[in-house]
């Protein structure tokens, strides 16, 4: 009798016990993460769009960093029907990045007037301290890079660097001034004449460059414009 108790109460808490657990909220799941938002695409810089050239119209490369690049198209459309202005499809950096990838923007074409510079990226400051390319290789590089230009035929145009501003990352004012020194020196030598846009500029930053920054406004970039479409319309062919 004494073990059908202890067997009818050791059923009843079986019993009990699953009640408790039916009756016990469900362990809530972890809510799946929300799959990560894709960075927004940069649309390519419209000065980078490839140019269907008029056979009728001298040919004409820019050659230059992202400052060439904000001046490009203002500059295709003061000479538009004078010209066909072409660029690289890249921002072309310092001169080390120039020596290794000149034969490419180049390419087969003939090209009527080259306008080019190197200079801004040539100053910026590493970590170590020191210009991404010293003022002796500057000067050996630039040098280079003018004998291949030279062999092109075309009728070349060195650009200055503009300024550097007070404040700008990762260069420090005054050395464009003694790199544009430099520059100076080489194109004097090789027979080369300059569309000075470091002065043309000077005078005019507060106006046209954004603030403690080496970039232009959109309006600065035009009114570089308007002085490097006037270099070159002076030296494109006549007709």
């Amino acid at each position: 009798m004494f073990r059908i108790a202890s067997l009818a109460l050791f059923v009843a808490s079986l019993l009990a016990a699953g009640a408790s657990a039916a009756d016990a909220p469900a362990e809530k799941k972890p809510a799946a993460k929300a799959p990560a938002a894709k960075p927004a695409r940069r649309e390519p810089s419209p000065s980078l769009k490839a140019v269907t050239d008029d056979p009728k119209l001298p040919r004409v490369l820019l050659i230059g960093d992202s400052i060439s690049m904000g001046y490009t198209v203002p500059v295709r459309e003061k000479l538009a029907g004078k010209a066909n202005v072409h660029r690289p499809n890249a921002n072309c950096g310092p001169t080390i990045r120039g020596l290794e990838s000149l034969k490419a923007w180049l390419g087969e074409g003939k090209w009527d007037v080259i306008h080019f510079n190197f200079g801004l990226h040539d100053v910026r400051h590493m970590e170590t301290g020191k210009n991404q390319v010293s003022p002796e290789d500057y000067e050996k590089n630039l040098t280079t890079l003018v004998e291949q230009l030279k062999a092109t035929g075309a009728k070349l145009v060195w650009c200055s660097t503009t300024p550097v501003p007070e404040g700008s990352s990762l260069r420090k004012p005054g050395d464009e001034v003694e790199y544009n020194k430099i520059a100076a020196r080489v194109m004097e030598k090789a027979g080369i004449e300059t569309d000075d846009l470091y002065h043309y500029a000077l005078p005019k930053l507060k106006e046209i460059q954004l603030p403690a920054n080496v970039h232009f406004t959109p309006a600065g970039s035009d009114v570089l414009a308007t002085k490097v479409a006037e270099e070159i319309e002076k030296r494109l062919p006549r007709k």
